[in-house]
């Protein structure tokens, strides 16, 4: 029990500092580490692992709704990322610039992507004549780099991995259609996957991305309160395809420009994960995502038939499930279990001598703690069928943090009352007026994280100017 305490100290106490529990999470469980270029960490394997459990599974879902990937150039030059202006101007303080090649001073500046909104166009351009040829449905899997000042690992890096669909339609409807139609892929990924529940909704045109007619979100809370947006959808109309004439001979024979969406998950959603499920033990991994399913744990390994049985029971497990079996001799059992309940493994598998005599087996969960015994010969279908309660039970968690962290506000001083008291989403009218919008933010430090779907009448007035109001908004701090 002395070293279970000891293992457990090397975290902070979530209550206590929830950015150094998620730093210490983040290092302990063996997901990522600093480099020595500022800004910028090194994902390591069982975090990288996490990220290719949701790439293949929203990957999957691009597919099934007529998505290919394709792959584009990592420099952009300064003349191209310049011919939209709204979208320039939003990223201009995050490019970084490539000035020379080959030890010679290049003619122009290449910035290396911040996004690939404009070197998409641009091919989209060339592939493009006819309303024959559309829609073009691409999405890429690849790194992008944006100079962020403040950093923190998964949240906020310079360097980070992500998808970014780019499509091009004939019609503004059937653009439209497509943007929400993404919107809903994510928020499956979100809850389905990540059994974290979403709020989905439109951005202020004050929050929505550079060069956007609108965007679309979907909005996650974490433990202690605070926002983070996890994925966004976005219709640009013909922002892009005017300037970079991206046009098409349409049904009639004339000339005219195609209608665009983009949208994009990063890495961002591994820290999601780490801050909506984890605990004072570390991190908790919902089954869908998690790497490593279950564990199996020998009890008093060096005693006879115990790694047999073990090794055994690992080799039926595996066919259906990712498994994994600690028979590591250099590490005490205490140890190991605290090491795997610190890397969220959802089930321990306990296996010793009398459970071996016995024909059963341990199962530990590692969302609540508690323990059944399993005969061996239902094992392989138990462990199914609580890894699947397991999934509801972590979703359900969630959820219930989020109703409990959402209040209604009808003055501004509640709303900073209410987050003050209770940090999470804060519900109010709104008139559509930014100048209210920005009032908010400026007082309570909370911007607006969308107008949602689902709109609740709450109110006649605005809460900061007291005129007309007919849409409900959310507040929020965020990461």
């Amino acid at each position: 029990m002395g070293k279970k305490q000891e293992f457990v100290k090397e975290i902070t106490n979530i209550e206590d500092d929830f950015a150094q529990w998620y730093t210490d999470v983040v290092r302990k469980a063996d997901l990522a580490d600093y480099t020595d270029m500022k800004g910028f960490v090194a994902i390591k394997p069982y975090g990288y692992a996490i990220w290719e459990n949701i790439q293949n599974y929203a990957d999957t879902k691009f597919k099934e709704v007529g998505i290919t990937n394709l792959y584009m150039p990592v420099l952009i030059p300064k003349s191209m990322l310049q011919k939209e202006k709204d979208h320039v101007e939003g990223f201009a303080p995050e490019v970084a610039w490539v000035t020379i090649g080959g030890g010679e001073e290049l003619e122009e500046k290449y910035c290396i992507r911040p996004t690939s909104e404009t070197i998409m166009s641009t091919m989209y351009a060339k592939w493009i004549n006819s309303w024959r040829d559309l829609p073009i449905l691409g999405n890429q899997w690849c790194n992008v780099l944006r100079w962020e000042k403040e950093t923190r690992p998964f949240l906020r890096s310079r360097e980070f991995l992500w998808q970014e669909g780019h499509t091009i339609h004939e019609t503004e409807k059937e653009a439209k259609e497509r943007t929400l139609m993404m919107l809903d892929i994510y928020a499956d990924v979100i809850e389905n996957l990540l059994a974290i529940p979403v709020l989905k909704g439109i951005k202020t045109q004050k929050e929505q991305f550079a060069g956007a007619d609108s965007t679309y979100t979907v909005e996650t809370l974490m433990h202690d309160g605070r926002a983070l947006q996890a994925g966004t959808s976005h219709y640009f109309g013909q922002n892009f395809t005017k300037p970079f004439e991206v046009k098409f001979q349409n049904r009639e024979g004339k000339e005219e420009y195609a209608y665009q969406t983009s949208w994009g998950i990063t890495t961002r959603l591994i820290g999601t994960v780490i801050m909506a499920h984890g605990d004072n033990r570390g991190l908790k991994l919902p089954p869908k995502v998690a790497p490593i399913q279950a564990v199996i744990v020998p009890i008093a390994q060096h005693k006879e038939g115990v790694l047999e049985n073990a090794n055994k029971l690992f080799d039926e497990l595996r066919e259906d499930y990712r498994i994994k079996l600690d028979d590591r001799d250099n590490y005490s059992t205490g140890f190991k279990f605290n090491d795997w309940e610190m890397r969220g493994v959802p089930v321990r598998i306990e296996m010793g001598p009398k459970d071996i005599e016995n024909n059963v087996a341990v199962l530990v969960r590692r969302d609540n703690g508690e323990k059944e015994k399993v005969e061996l010969k239902n094992l392989k279908t138990r462990l199914g069928e609580l890894l699947e309660e397991i999934q509801i039970s972590m979703f359900k968690s969630c959820e219930k943090i989020r109703e409990e962290r959402t209040t209604i506000a009808y003055t501004l001083d509640e709303i900073m009352k209410n987050l003050e008291e209770n940090q999470g989403y804060v519900k109010t009218m709104w008139c559509g007026d930014v100048a209210c919008e920005d009032k908010v933010k400026e007082v309570t430090g909370a911007p607006s994280r969308c107008i949602p779907f689902k709109q609740e009448h709450l109110a006649d007035v605005c809460p900061v100017c007291g005129k007309k109001a007919d849409k409900m908004i959310v507040w929020g701090r965020q990461y």
